[in-house]
């Protein structure tokens, strides 16, 4: 029978309690979002949905084609602009998806005989970047500039980029961005950097982790993106040198083939982006709550990861008993995330917790008190 191995996999995946379902959430959900990566709660944001539906109205509901062909409107080119202005990169480049910016910022910056050093930790987006990439990939211990160093040493001279997430979403711990351009720089290596949990969070305002640590401008750093976590909308951006985009333009394929950025998460975007602007200390606010969930999850006895973002990491007994600890708290209402294996490289089950800017003290309390009565 046609397809007869996806049976296969479908019973063993039962078998091993590792079935993904999809689970529509109501307009009005009444459970307290600890789940979502919406950090500075903008996602609803009177302003934010009014420039989702403004740029609807002006622009159409699509982008209508690819951004070589009709899928670039006015409006793209305004959020490029301010975002790289924003972050402090010279140019920006906006795709459909964080994920899209991801495999075309590392398939067109690793061509064939380069050299990929990747982070164990990395995103998939990442990984599944360096297997399409026609450079070779060296993966190497999770935040250890040494071993970046060793690996770039092996590379005989060839071009050579190092990939790593700016914070890693599992645990939400932050790369040791500013010693990984230094071994970088030893050996004329580029450094691309996946700000996806950083932008909005970290740095003045919210400017990211390329700002937090001097690298923002850098002629040999580039930065990726998400436009859907702090900036509630939907999409993606490569930031850096404006030669670096030009060559994305002209050669990668997820730019050049797929459809435009829809004019309503774009509109969105820059709405976002511009509200944070105005109000910076939501940055800060995000990073105060995390280190207050953080603070009060280990005084009630559970190990939590200590948060350099806004993802709080609390640490689980078993697979099982990580699914059925955030299906407890869902039915006491609170929506939490549950990472397992597969999708977490160290084989350790969590919750994965959002301390969100919007959330006030009451809604902590509420959050911990359910964490601790569910726990297993």
């Amino acid at each position: 029978m046609a397809f007869g191995w996806i049976d296969e996999q479908a019973d063993a995946r039962r078998r091993a309690g590792l079935v993904r379902t999809l689970r529509p959430r109501s307009a009005d959900s009444p459970l307290l979002d600890l789940a979502s990566n919406d950090y500075l709660g903008l996602a609803r944001h009177p302003e934010v949905t009014e420039g989702a539906a403004e740029a609807a109205r002006r622009w159409g509901g699509g982008s209508t084609g690819s951004r070589l062909v009709t899928g670039t409107t006015e409006l793209h080119g305004e959020l490029e602009r301010e975002l790289a202005a924003f972050c402090g990169f010279e140019s920006a480049l906006v795709f459909s998806s964080g994920y899209a910016a991801n495999l075309a910022a590392v398939t067109a910056l690793a061509p064939h005989g380069s050299l990929i050093v990747s982070d164990a930790g990395n995103h998939a987006s990442l990984i599944d970047g360096c297997r399409l990439a026609r450079g070779t990939t060296q993966v190497v211990g999770h935040a250890d500039p040494e071993a970046v160093r060793k690996a770039l040493d092996t590379g005989g001279g060839q071009p050579a980029v190092v990939v790593s997430d700016t914070v890693f979403s599992v645990d939400g711990d932050a790369a040791p961005l500013a010693e990984l351009a230094a071994v970088c720089r030893e050996s004329g290596a580029g450094l691309l950097a996946d700000d996806a949990h950083g932008l909005g969070v970290l740095g003045d305002g919210g400017r990211g982790a390329g700002d937090a640590e001097g690298l923002a401008g850098a002629e040999d750093v580039v930065v990726t993106v998400t436009l859907s976590k702090s900036l509630g909308s939907q999409g993606g951006a490569v930031l850096g040198p404006a030669r670096v985009i030009d060559h994305l333009v002209n050669s990668a394929r997820t730019f050049i083939f797929d459809t435009g950025l829809a004019p309503a998460a774009a509109g969105a975007a820059l709405a976002a982006l511009r509200l944070l602007r105005r109000e910076p200390e939501r940055a800060a606010r995000a990073r105060e709550v995390a280190t207050e969930l953080h603070a009060r999850l280990t005084a009630s006895g559970l190990e939590a990861v200590r948060p350099d973002a806004a993802v709080v990491s609390v640490r689980a007994p078993s697979p099982e008993q990580a699914v059925r600890w955030a299906a407890d708290c869902r039915a006491a209402g609170l929506a939490v995330g549950c990472f397992r294996p597969p999708s977490v490289p160290d084989g350790i089950s969590r919750l994965r917790l959002t301390a969100r800017a919007d959330l006030t003290d009451g809604q902590l309390d509420r959050a911990v008190r359910v964490i601790g009565e569910t726990r297993p």
